[in-house]
């Protein structure tokens, strides 16, 4: 859990002088002097008994996988103007964060859409929830070999992320590119042995998310996560497809803030979401997306309304 305000305790008790029998009014003015500190000290030690929980004491740690990036440096000023202290603990790859986050050793994650979550929850049995939206990003192929889909051979390879739902969302980036056929047409979860190969051009080879970039010069083309394209430095300008971050079939990607079901209406972390949204933080996410992020401000009932659905399919999927 973050850290509060302080604990109520103030010290050792401090005594008032013993009242004498005579010459009351000085002591008694001493005595309303240091009744008066002793209220100052509370207040400075325990952070007072505001609802925003006391500026410059509340620190809440976030998981992520792009700690890296330069939009959290604006982000994490803007919510120390605030009076919160954003500790950013950065994990290599996305099975990390949410098991962290789970166990108690972060307070919220910033790292994944509902779909990814709504996976985790349903494989692992947790309870982890959203509470706030932040954006979408584009799912995009790139290449060093070839400047347009067209230019992809016969029988070529594409790199794909092999997590579930990233997978699924590759494929369908494929099929609507042509590269590919998915039996039925594809599902938010559809595997590789859901791909026609008599009706697709090139075939899929499932690698870590990570690594989706390092294997750029061995294959033809790689799907890469918006985060792992801008971390390296690829031009989205340059992406032979993306999909349409704006359409209503983004929806299962939808980026989020994640907390144990637990906090979900702590305060603190409601305003850690409402600062993701402050203009300045927004800018800088812009410039690091190079305007590829379009922002989403979806309410914690509708993150949740979509979770459930998204959960279902996954465990209908499982069955």
């Amino acid at each position: 859990m973050a850290d509060t305000h302080g604990s109520d305790n103030t010290g050792d008790e401090i005594r008032l002088p013993e009242r004498p029998k005579r010459s009351k009014g000085p002591f008694i003015a001493l005595g309303v002097v240091l009744v008066a500190a002793l209220v100052a000290i509370t207040v400075v030690f325990t952070g007072g008994d505001s609802d925003d929980g006391g500026a410059g004491n509340v620190t809440v740690r976030i998981g992520t996988t792009e700690a890296g990036s330069d939009y959290w440096q604006t982000f994490t000023r803007v919510a120390a103007d605030e009076g919160i202290t954003i500790e950013t603990i950065n994990f290599s790859d996305y099975n990390q964060p949410n098991p962290a986050l789970s166990q108690g050793q972060t307070d919220l994650n910033l790292f994944q859409h509902v779909l990814f979550l709504a996976n985790y929850n349903v494989s692992s049995d947790d309870t982890l929830t959203p509470i706030g939206s932040t954006y979408v990003v584009p799912l995009s192929l790139y290449s060093r070999k070839h400047t347009s889909v067209d230019q992809i051979p016969a029988g070529g390879m594409v790199a794909i992320p092999k997590d579930p739902t990233n997978q699924a969302r590759a494929l369908l980036v494929l099929q609507q590119a042509g590269l590919i056929e998915l039996k039925n047409g594809g599902t938010v979860l559809s595997t590789p042995a859901e791909i026609d190969k008599a009706a697709s051009k090139v075939e899929v080879t499932p690698v870590d998310a990570a690594q989706t970039v390092a294997v750029l010069d061995s294959v033809d083309a790689s799907i890469v996560n918006n985060g792992f394209a801008m971390d390296a430095g690829l031009d989205p300008a340059k992406a032979l497809f993306s999909d349409d971050p704006r359409s209503d079939a983004a929806e299962p990607y939808i980026n989020i803030v994640a907390a144990r079901a637990e906090d979900k209406d702590n305060p603190t972390y409601r305003k850690v979401v409402e600062l993701f949204h402050h203009p300045e933080v927004q800018e800088a996410l812009k410039a690091e997306s190079r305007g590829t992020s379009v922002p989403v401000q979806r309410s914690q009932e509708e993150l949740e309304d979509i979770l459930v659905k998204l959960s279902d399919t996954v465990r209908t999927a499982k069955r």
